[in-house]
């Protein structure tokens, strides 16, 4: 468990305390998430449904929370309705919260790695109620990216308002973001992956963060599921891997993945950039990217919404490949209009959905090409779903672990890690979220631990120089003749021994200065006189964070380094700026190092 400065130092009261803190990050992540899906079922029901008669597909696992209307399907009132959803969020964040625009996991990401963790309670009230315009209105975008949001908002506020440390802050904030994903996914196990992975484009885990999440996704979890039902988001045959040889055909589906990859990122952010360009209101912007999406979806109406409906239908072998590239293609173009345009939603479920899409065309083309080894196209769909998410968020680890939660089939874990493996590797220029740092050596929220952590990492014996030569002063030597002495040398700091050669004292120039010119003192006193006692020493295997500790003790410049067995026996000096310098080229390495590997796009074989 994460340890911060405000919590009692007894270890069972510490640990107690966390679970405390995580329990209820975990039922404030479960609660807005039950709030969260049940607005989301009455947008669709009363905008979708009742007005504009349409009624979109589920997924197995998630049924319509209400009866279907008998309204007929007005085309014009499903052209107009994204729009006016649209247009009702960009008045609500522009005059609320402008930090509620676009999808909340980059959003998210940013605050943990450049605002301490720090979210204001206004960012996931006003993310709840313009993600449910948006999507609610039939916008293309995922729960996953607002509840991420909103849970790491009310774990976020919660570490505030108890007084928590910095650090503790930015965990539990973590911890409500893999809570929100763990309940409203039905995934527990990928919230808490989630939360520690999604944090790095490098195949990094935020270790302090797992455990936090783990129990505050649990939490989130058990909650949602107590009220909307068990059981996995999607429904799909418990698929088992039997043939070696469609690993073949997986491997081509991890190159059609990153096609897909590119295409998504590439669109959505040019998308994102141009209407931030154009010099109109804020909040006229997400009007303009509704009307297009619906606009698209008079022609390829599953675009509208999730779409997690019709990847249920792909699951149960129900689609043509031609139609899975069509709704993929256009599920990019509408997720970028949606929230592209400053609307407000996730762009985890829509990676989710044209992953599925991406495998579901490419397991129909091989399952006539090769029906021997490839004898149902389902599995595709599942582990194109997995790759896509890889590919385009950087989390290859949670990508695998995400679909057997979300589908209930664990039997596809192989072909899901290679093709994992190879869409993180061929999509590494393209990243979905640009809040992600490099690894824990680029991110603001480390600099301090990685301080330390360089500094302990450094000995006394990598910069300490034993043939230095540094004049030692006899116990006994009058202040007559340190004056003689004194006027030879440039030495500062002046270590004091007996008649043994072992260290009795120490004391600087700046101790002697003011009676360097009293001639009364010449013969009446003796170096020991001066010397000080309280000697501050270390050794050649101490590690610099503690030597600098010492340093700023007494705000000295230089200290004696004395033998690890005998801390009598002088062996030498040691400076400030010679610990210094060692640090600044210690860490100056190590950037060079995270920049050399941040440069590599391609695979390290």
């Amino acid at each position: 468990m994460p340890v911060a400065s405000d919590i009692a130092t007894s270890p069972i009261k510490r640990a107690g305390k966390w679970f405390l803190y995580c329990i209820a990050t975990g039922l404030l992540a479960g609660a807005a998430a039950v709030v969260f899906h049940w607005l989301m079922h009455v947008g669709h029901h009363f905008f979708l449904d009742w007005w504009a008669g349409f009624r979109p597909s589920h997924p197995a696992g998630d049924p319509p929370l209400f009866g279907h209307s008998h309204t007929p399907l007005s085309e014009l009132r499903l052209w107009l309705l994204p729009a006016a959803g649209g247009l009702l969020t960009g008045l609500l964040v522009a005059v609320l919260s402008p930090e509620a625009a676009g999808h909340g996991t980059d959003s998210a990401i940013f605050a943990y790695h450049h605002r301490e963790g720090v979210i204001p309670l206004r960012v996931p009230l006003v993310k709840t109620f313009a993600s449910f315009l948006t999507l609610g209105t039939g916008g293309s975008g995922g729960s996953e990216g607002p509840i991420c949001q909103i849970g790491a908002g009310f774990g976020s506020v919660l570490a505030q308002r108890l007084g928590l440390s910095r650090r503790a802050v930015r965990i539990l904030m973590a911890a409500g973001m893999g809570a929100g994903i763990g309940s409203i996914f039905r995934a527990p196990m990928t919230g808490a992956l989630f939360a520690a992975e999604i944090l790095y484009r490098e195949p990094e885990f935020e270790a302090e963060v797992i455990i936090p999440a783990a129990i505050a996704s649990i939490v989130a979890y058990s909650l949602f599921c107590s009220v909307y039902g068990w059981g996995s988001l999607f429904r799909a045959e418990d698929f088992r891997f039997t043939n070696a040889l469609a690993l073949g055909p997986y491997a081509v589906l991890s190159l059609a993945v990153a096609v897909a990859v590119f295409l998504f990122v590439r669109v959505f952010w040019g998308t994102h950039d141009f209407f931030e360009r154009l010099p109109w209101p804020a909040w006229i912007k997400p009007a303009v990217g509704g009307l297009l999406t619906g606009t698209l979806a008079l022609a390829v109406p599953q675009v509208l919404g999730f779409s997690y409906g019709f990847i249920q239908e792909g699951l149960y072998n129900q689609v043509p490949a031609a139609l899975f590239l069509l709704v993929g293609l256009a599920k990019i173009l509408a997720t970028s209009f949606s929230i592209g345009s400053g609307g407000s939603g996730g762009v985890f479920g829509p990676s989710v959905v044209i992953g599925g899409c991406v495998g579901g065309a490419v397991g129909q083309v091989f399952h006539h090409l090769l029906p021997g080894i490839v004898p149902d196209p389902a599995p595709f769909v599942i582990v194109g779903m997995a790759g896509f998410f890889a590919g385009s968020s950087k989390v290859p680890v949670t990508a695998v672990i995400v679909v057997s939660e979300i589908t209930g089939s664990y039997h596809l874990l192989l072909p899901s890690l290679l093709v994992c493996s190879l869409s993180y590797f061929l999509c590494r220029p393209w990243n979905l979220y640009r809040a992600q740092v490099q690894n824990r050596v680029s991110s603001p929220a480390h600099r301090g631990d990685f301080f330390t952590d360089v500094l302990e990492d450094i000995r006394v014996r990598d910069i300490f120089n034993p043939d230095k030569v540094v004049a030692i002063i006899p116990e006994d030597m009058s202040f007559n003749q340190f004056r003689l002495f004194f006027g030879r040398t440039d030495q500062h700091y002046f270590p004091v021994v007996d008649s043994f050669g072992r260290l009795t004292g120490i004391f600087s120039i700046n101790d002697v200065r003011h009676s360097l010119f009293d001639e009364g003192l010449g013969g009446l006193v003796v170096m020991r006189d001066i010397a000080r006692r309280d000697i501050i020493t270390t050794t050649p295997s101490e590690d610099i964070n503690t030597l600098l500790r010492k340093f700023t003790l007494r705000n000295i410049d230089q200290i004696p380094v004395v033998a690890d067995d005998d801390p009598t026996r002088f062996l030498g000096m040691v400076s400030r700026r010679e610990a210094i310098a060692l640090y600044n080229q210690a860490v100056q390495q190590i950037k060079d190092a995270a920049a050399k590997e941040g440069e590599e796009a391609a695979p390290p074989f």
